[in-house]
């Protein structure tokens, strides 16, 4: 509605489930910010902000009390406005831990960007709004029940701070790496994912197309004759109750019908780069996206040019966060973006363990262009991948178990919040004793 009404939406913050302010005795909140640019001047913003509250069903009551929405100027370029209408910087932004977190998520920890300068130069500090946020408690207090970072997924909000997520893989095609050609049956399907949800799964990913170096790429329609039947089956099953399901594509096609179909997340291994409609296309159906870090495509992807690296970590943030900035200019919104660093995509043995080793460096390198996008959920997925057998010796990818798991571990405990592996019941001991390792250390 904003877009309709003459504001570019550029950046989004994450999204924050806060306890109620002034007004205690309400529901909780949701809180979140955006960034933009418009020609609409200050009045003529807030006139069509004031429209849009209406609209979406916003009357006069409590002040402070419950509302549908609530659509603030926090900031308008370098301006000082105080008239009887509209005070801009917004009075209260440092008195308020839910406007303070976002607005600083849609901040670099080190830009050039000068209007972020002279934003920082209208806070009361010094040190600008990251010295007002740090005054509040900063990132100390996100994850505490006065306000928590969540991903709107199917009918709930994902607190993925608490624990580990573990997702359990679903493969459908004859040339899997690893299970390839065991579960194309449907009666086959339902038995493995039965078997997933009983070990502990918390997602299930479902793929339909091979994306190992060199695989044959199918069409959208080839990949959706594989995948429907599956998909219609396993959504019929009380076990799913509670579960989430997430679709492997890089297809927009394949997204829009999966989601259609009872599919909650949409995991796309190109970033957007293969099919480029599917960022539109996500941004429409309104589900999460994972984005993925990989060079090329899975034919070209471990090719001699496309594993060259002078810093991975480094260039993995800079590649992934372009692949954010894509999918946020195409409306997906930051709250509703996990990353994947691409485990086993345009990468060899060093660097993918430089890459499990360095997540934390990555989160640091993304912040500094993004602090929003450095917070989102990451998801890490080095289940039985060929590195690992490298490195053990082992062939047969069914026997990378055990260095999946210790891979995971390193994963989890420098900040990977989801985890996906073929083996779900030793991925959730995994999970359950890194968090527990986590908890201890800090």
């Amino acid at each position: 509605m904003m877009k309709n009404s003459g504001v570019n939406i550029t950046r989004h913050a994450c999204l924050y489930e806060t306890s109620p302010a002034y007004v205690t005795d309400q529901p909780r909140f949701l809180n979140s910010a955006v960034r933009g640019t418009t020609k609409l001047e200050p009045h003529e913003l807030l006139k069509k902000l004031k429209e849009i509250e209406k609209d979406i069903g916003r009357t006069d009551g409590i002040r402070y009390g419950p509302r549908p929405i609530d659509l603030d100027i926090l900031l308008y370029g370098k301006s000082h406005i105080s008239t009887e209408n509209l005070t801009v910087p917004h009075e209260r932004i440092h008195e308020r831990p839910f406007v303070l977190a976002p607005l600083v998520d849609l901040l670099g920890s080190s830009t050039d960007d000068n209007v972020e300068k002279s934003w920082h130069s209208l806070a009361k500090c010094t040190g600008g709004f990251f010295e007002s946020w740090d005054k509040l408690g900063g990132e100390s207090i996100i994850g505490t029940e006065g306000i928590k970072r969540v991903l709107p997924v199917g009918n709930r909000l994902l607190d993925w701070s608490e624990r580990t997520l573990v997702m359990g893989v679903l493969n459908l095609t004859p040339d899997s790496f690893s299970d390839g050609g065991k579960f194309q049956e449907v009666e086959a399907a339902i038995a493995q994912t039965k078997l997933l949800i009983s070990e502990g799964a918390d997602i299930i990913d479902i793929g339909a197309q091979s994306t190992r170096p060199l695989a044959r790429r199918l069409s959208a329609d080839e990949e959706l004759e594989r995948l429907v039947p599956v998909l219609d089956a396993i959504t019929g099953i009380p076990e799913m109750e509670g579960k989430l399901l997430s679709v492997d594509t890089f297809y927009a096609e394949v997204a829009a019908e999966a989601v259609k179909r009872g599919v909650h997340i949409v995991n796309d291994v190109s970033g957007g780069q293969i099919d480029p409609r599917i960022l539109e296309v996500v941004a429409e159906l309104g589900v999460p996206y994972v984005t993925m870090h990989m060079r090329g495509d899975p034919s070209t992807m471990q090719s001699e040019q496309n594993l060259l690296y002078g810093d991975v970590c480094k260039e993995v943030a800079s590649e992934l966060y372009k692949r954010v900035r894509q999918a946020e200019l195409s409306g997906i919104p930051l709250w509703r973006i996990v990353l994947d660093p691409g485990i086993g995509f345009s990468k060899n043995s060093k660097h993918n363990l430089e890459v499990i080793m360095g997540l934390e460096s990555i989160r640091t390198e993304i912040g500094k262009m993004s602090l929003g996008a450095s917070h989102v959920p990451i998801l890490l997925g080095p289940s039985r991948k060929r590195f690992l057998g490298e490195i053990c010796n082992r062939v047969n990818p069914t026997e990378r178990d055990a260095a999946t798991m210790v891979i995971a571990t390193a994963g989890i405990l420098n900040g990977a919040n989801i985890v996906r592996v073929h083996n779900v019941k030793y991925g959730v001991d995994t999970a359950k004793v890194s968090d527990a390792l986590s908890k201890g250390r800090r």
